[in-house]
């Protein structure tokens, strides 16, 4: 009984054993910078793909791919390098020792957990297959597919449990061929033979072929983050001194606004004048003749622009003219060496760092598609984003721009319904608004936030914070005041929407419920107005 017990553990032990050394993922090298490759074979995309990760062949060519964002790598010594890491990574796959013996038929609601799993011939995905690391980040899933691997319209797999996708890899000998609607994750090596993706694929991983073409239709790919993989910071971003509470600004050159326009910042210009722009929806100081101000904001921006113009880049973005469609940028410096065009949507994608810098070096003239915008995700931030413009910007009706958008020696024009999370400046040029909606990203702590905040009158009235959320406070330092003063708050209509008698020398008002804008306030004491002034509400 001992004898047949101990030979029981003995088997189990060995079974945990097989999965701790065999389930080890491979060494990529440099494929891991890799969305699609071939080491011998033609890659090329149809439709409208959106892609992260380099691109390239190492004999061949790659056709019909738009901006990318990545490098593309063809018959180069980037693709050379790539061809030799593909093949230690493939043998690795192909050498690892098999723990699970699946059928040729995965999915259909299917939970599997780490190891490695040998298919004899051809496999087949349908419907659900969902991975699951029981809890474990670094559990490793690998598929060995002694023939072709299909994937039927709508298939999915799932991960659960911690499970990643770079910890998943495909090693395929055969056709690889996704139908439409199919999400994918992991690394996949096909040996010897294509790769095929269709419309509205998702790829969390890798299309890799060591000989075989690799051809995509409006998919959506992109490199797994994690296991040892580059934390993206994108580049330091630069010091904007005196020009960090600026939104609107010229070097020199006239600054004007028609209708009505709302800025959160300071608006002027150090040569020429600043018109059109009603201080009542102004949170900020508009300087409309050349001042002390004005003449440090320009320096800071000379500065600011020589900085962002001399950043290496990271990344060509080779058609500028096709820019935006939806295009997802990660943290990098980039670089379009023509007049570019934005149409349509740009994501910006921090990948969970808040701290993360994204730089858009445009040599030329830089325009945008009416309601156009640009959608933060994951963590990115409008102050960690900068836009160096060689030439004129045109920020098109009903626009949604994120960024500080610094231009040299070209005129700005925002036009009707931009909304601007940032800020508008040219080294030489004029800058026309039309009802527009400005706010500097956080970060401002002098002109455009303390020009009103924590100000106390002579009669001893304190009110702050501004711009404020869920509370405002009022302190009257004045003993003769207490009791004999209330506040009254107005909204931008010019309707009372609080009316509090101030009892106490300290008061705090609950403010949640007021929607986010911009209010004026009356503190009234004594018959008299004591205190008056505008406030930010960012509810």
């Amino acid at each position: 009984m001992e004898t047949k017990l101990i030979n029981i553990l003995t088997g189990v032990s060995l079974f945990f054993m097989s999965n701790f050394v065999f389930a080890q993922a491979p060494i990529l090298g440099t494929t891991a910078n890799f969305v699609l490759f071939s080491s011998d074979g033609a890659v090329s995309s149809s439709g409208i793909s959106f892609l992260t990760g380099n691109v390239g062949t190492n004999s061949g060519s790659s056709t019909g791919f738009g901006n990318v964002n990545g490098s593309m790598n063809d018959n180069n010594s980037a693709s050379a390098q790539c061809t030799a890491d593909l093949l230690i990574a493939y043998n690795q796959l192909n050498n690892a020792v098999p723990t699970f013996f699946p059928t040729s038929l995965l999915g259909n609601g299917q939970v599997l957990t780490a190891g490695v799993y040998n298919i004899s011939g051809a496999a087949v995905l349908n419907s659900d297959l969902t991975l699951n690391a029981e809890g474990n980040p670094n559990a490793v899933f690998i598929f060995q597919v002694q023939g072709s691997l299909s994937a039927n319209i709508n298939s999915k797999i799932k991960l659960i449990s911690a499970a990643k996708a770079c910890n998943v890899f495909w090693k395929v000998e055969g056709l690889v061929s996704l139908a439409s609607n199919v999400t994918i994750v992991g690394t996949i090596i096909a040996n010897n033979a294509a790769i095929e993706m269709n419309s509205n694929d998702t790829l969390e991983g890798r299309a890799l072929s060591t000989s075989g073409a690799v051809s995509i239709n409006g998919v959506l790919a992109y490199t797994p983050i994690g296991c040892g993989s580059q934390i993206l910071t994108g580049p330091s971003a630069p010091i904007l001194g005196s020009a960090e509470c600026y939104a609107v600004f010229s070097g020199s050159g006239s600054v004007s606004n028609t209708g009505i326009t709302y800025v959160t910042g300071d608006v002027g210009t150090n040569v020429g004048l600043t018109t059109g722009f009603n201080p009542l929806y102004i949170i900020g100081s508009v300087h409309p003749i050349p001042d002390a101000s004005t003449l440090a904001c320009v320096n800071d921006l000379f500065s600011i622009y020589a900085y962002l113009n001399t950043l290496p880049y990271d990344i060509n973005l080779l058609y500028p003219a096709q820019f935006g469609h939806h295009l997802v940028l990660t943290p990098h410096t980039y670089l379009l060496d023509a007049a570019t065009v934005l149409t349509d949507t740009l994501y910006l994608n921090a990948q969970g760092n808040a701290n993360a810098v994204f730089v858009i070096q445009i040599n030329g003239a830089f325009s945008t598609s009416a309601f156009s915008k640009i959608i933060l995700t994951n963590g990115a931030q409008a102050k960690n984003v900068f836009w160096k413009i060689d030439g004129a910007a045109e920020i098109n009706d009903s626009s949604i721009f994120e960024g500080t958008i610094v231009c040299n020696n070209g005129a700005v024009s925002l036009k009707t319904g931009v909304t601007m999370d940032g800020r508008a400046f040219t080294t030489t040029g004029n800058l026309v608004a039309t009802e527009i909606n400005a706010v500097i990203p956080a970060g401002c702590i002098t002109t455009a936030i303390s020009v009103f905040e924590n100000e106390t009158t002579k009669e001893g009235v304190t009110v702050y914070p501004n711009p404020f959320a869920a509370s405002i406070n009022i302190i009257i330092n004045n003993s003769f005041l207490i009791s004999k003063s209330e506040l009254r708050l107005y909204n931008i209509l010019g309707s009372m929407v609080l009316n509090i008698k101030l009892s106490q020398e300290n008061t705090t008002l609950e403010t949640r419920s007021l929607p986010s804008g911009i209010y004026f306030y009356n503190i009234i004491g004594s018959n008299k107005i004591l205190q008056s002034g505008k406030l930010v509400s960012q509810n």
